[in-house]
């Protein structure tokens, strides 16, 4: 993270001198883009250390939402970026706009793809590696910012030689990919924060590792909702009904344990049901 937020504030602040050298409205929206990217970066470092901090008595089931939190804090401040670029793109179109010379804004928005490229490998490697949604979502904005600063350099380069709107209209567009990200990080965060259930491919994962267990006849009614980036998991195994109390209680220990292996998984609760009578 503080890889992203170095690199974001460097951009922003190359980007923001440029676009005053130039008068380019479409670098000053890859420069507002960038800015918003860098608080984006920091505040999911903070939301990442406050959620893994253990649980206390304020919050004995842990801080695991405090990142979606604050990813639905950044989505929200990342809207009204967008917003303000989109006003001032729209200001310079009914007012009239100017030709850019593409020398600066060229070495600047070429860089800063150049960059956004490395930095979406490491983010998509580290977001594979460790399975958070708050990394993986930086990736993902890297390869968008791309995209970004491409639609910008075309739009300096058409409108030096073709036609002076082509550089607001160029803000536009990377403004409504700015709104594009904040809508995706406020939904996927909002999603964690009001406990969206797991997709049946989770589920599916957990009751299949929950059966590697010997001494495990079945498993059913799994229930799995996110708690902050990771899911909480309610599940009923039946095992041998002859089986005295403490041999069962050891089995649902080794399920728990197992299926808290999954990178996708927070904590797991674990029933105890005989087989007996069940067909087993």
């Amino acid at each position: 993270m503080l890889v992203a937020v170095a690199g974001n504030v460097a951009l922003a602040l190359a980007k923001g001198a440029v676009a005053w050298l130039s008068g380019s409205n479409a670098v000053l929206a890859e420069a507002a883009n960038s800015l918003s990217d860098a608080l984006y970066s920091f505040f999911m470092g903070l939301g990442l250390w406050l959620s893994q901090r253990p649980a206390d008595e304020s919050h004995p089931q842990g801080h695991g939402r405090f990142e979606p939190l604050v990813g639905v804090i950044i989505a929200v401040a990342i809207g009204f970026t967008g917003f303000e670029v989109v006003q001032r793109a729209v200001d310079r179109l009914l007012g009239g706009a100017v030709s850019i010379e593409p020398g600066w804004p060229t070495v600047v928005l070429v860089g800063s793809a150049v960059l956004k490229l490395l930095m979406f490998a490491l983010a998509h490697r580290l977001g594979r590696q460790t399975g958070s949604p708050a990394i993986q979502a930086t990736a993902r904005d890297n390869l968008t910012d791309i995209c970004t600063s491409v639609a910008a350099l075309l739009g300096i380069w058409a409108s030096r030689y073709l036609h002076p709107l082509f550089d607001p209209g160029a803000g536009i567009f990377v403004s409504l990919w700015v709104f594009r990200t904040a809508f995706e990080v406020l939904w996927e965060n909002l999603s964690y924060l009001t406990g969206r259930g797991a997709d049946p491919e989770l589920i599916a994962a957990i009751a299949a590792k929950a059966m590697t267990v010997p001494g495990v006849h079945g498993v059913h009614q799994v229930v799995a909702d996110y708690v902050g980036p990771k899911v909480r998991v309610d599940m009923h195994i039946d095992v041998n009904g002859d089986l005295s109390l403490a041999e069962a209680h050891e089995i649902s220990d080794r399920v728990q344990e197992c299926v808290e292996q999954l990178k996708a998984v927070d904590r797991a609760f674990v029933h105890v049901e005989p087989a007996s009578g069940k067909g087993e």
